[in-house]
């Protein structure tokens, strides 16, 4: 009988790739925020504004979950980077984490009878969520290509060289192009999932117009990003020794060496051009099903060259030998083989988030069921 051997650096390549499913998957679900943060520019009245937050608020709580799952899956297989990253950009984290406490207790009060704050403030709740949460997290992500202001002593005990604690990733204009990208795919997204799922032409009508404008304001801060980086040196980590030195057109070559990444994210921008071309040329309300496969398979492959071929994942600007590989920043192999067997439950979990997704969008969205006595948000 032959044994399969499962090395150490598999089960490292191995949650890279589960955490950046989960990413990606978070990234399309953030079409939630997309939408709160169009609830006070895109509805004409009341009741269009109360029919958008409760076709989204149907799903804040799959956003929640995931960026939750996601988090938790950073931390138990790459600690090292959790311990790094929330000890040190603490004030960036804390934002983002502040941002979605404030979207669940909008959602959790806005409607309650003997509301005394008012709908209005927990609509301006969901419209920071909205907001700030894609643009930080895209803010946070992007260093990891950028890098950070981080230094790790021998006991991996951290020093943020900025007394921004993360906050100084602002200054970076690749760092707020990727957060800028973030946002308006998240409207776009929004946009489209609008659309499909509420039955009122007037607001369907105003949905297209908004999309052409958020389109063009997702793609620019999204080529600047992808250009530049692939245009810049990049961190590179030798598989051997594990030095980090700094390598010019790093990340292009990721895409030329890794050519199945190179697929990957062509066809994910692919995606979500061609879902947005079928709403804007065609008045498609399929055009959200192509742009979420696009926006996953082109944050996957962003996650591939971050953390593959020979890359930090978490690099540092101010100390080059700090970074962060998945292969020193990882957890013991015995954890990671108990959490693998662990992770052959997500396809069980993603085929109940699919069931309860069709059950809860078998109809669309009308005036009249917000009318009704029937629970909405």
């Amino acid at each position: 009988m032959t044994t399969i051997m499962i090395s150490h650096l598999f089960l490292q390549n191995y949650w890279w790739i589960i955490v950046s499913l989960l990413a990606s998957l978070l990234v399309f679900l953030m079409f939630v925020q997309g939408g709160q943060s169009l609830i006070f520019t895109l509805p004409r009245n009341d009741m269009q504004k109360t029919m958008i937050i409760n076709t989204i608020g149907r799903k804040w709580d799959l956003t929640f979950t995931t960026l939750v799952t996601f988090g938790g899956a950073f931390f138990a297989s790459f600690p090292l980077f959790y311990a790094t990253s929330f000890g040190g950009a603490y004030w960036v984290w804390i934002a983002i984490l502040f941002s979605f406490i404030l979207q669940a207790v909008a959602y959790e009060f806005r409607s309650k009878p003997g509301n005394v704050f008012g709908q209005g403030t927990f609509d301006v709740f969901l419209f920071l969520n909205g907001a700030l949460g894609p643009l930080l997290i895209g803010i946070a992500v992007a260093t990891f290509f950028t890098g950070s202001q981080f230094s790790l002593d021998d006991m991996n005990r951290v020093k943020w060289a900025s007394s921004w604690y993360g906050l100084e990733a602002v200054l970076d204009i690749r760092n707020v192009a990727l957060g800028m990208a973030v946002l308006f795919l998240s409207r776009v997204n929004g946009l489209l999932y609008i659309i499909n799922t509420i039955d009122d032409d007037s607001l369907k009508t105003r949905s297209f117009q908004k999309l052409m404008i958020n389109s063009v304001l997702f793609l620019v801060p999204f080529l600047f990003f992808v250009v530049s980086i692939l245009l810049s040196s990049g961190f590179a980590a030798d598989p051997v020794t594990g030095t980090i030195s700094l390598e010019k057109y790093k990340y292009l070559n990721n895409l030329v060496q890794m050519p199945l990444v190179l697929v990957i994210f062509l066809a994910g921008v692919a995606g979500v051009l061609y879902g947005i071309g079928l709403a804007l040329l065609r008045k498609s309300t399929r055009g959200v099903w192509f742009t979420s496969i696009g926006t996953v398979l082109a944050v996957f492959a962003v996650f591939m060259l971050a953390g593959f071929n020979g890359t930090s994942f978490y690099p540092s600007a101010y100390d080059l030998q700090s970074s962060l590989t998945i292969r020193n920043a990882s957890s013991s192999e015995f954890t990671l083989r108990t959490m693998m067997y662990v992770s052959f439950l997500v396809p069980f979990v993603f085929g109940y988030i699919a069931y309860a997704w069709k059950s809860i969008n078998n109809k669309n969205i009308t005036s009249d069921e917000m009318n009704s006595g029937e629970h909405k948000y």
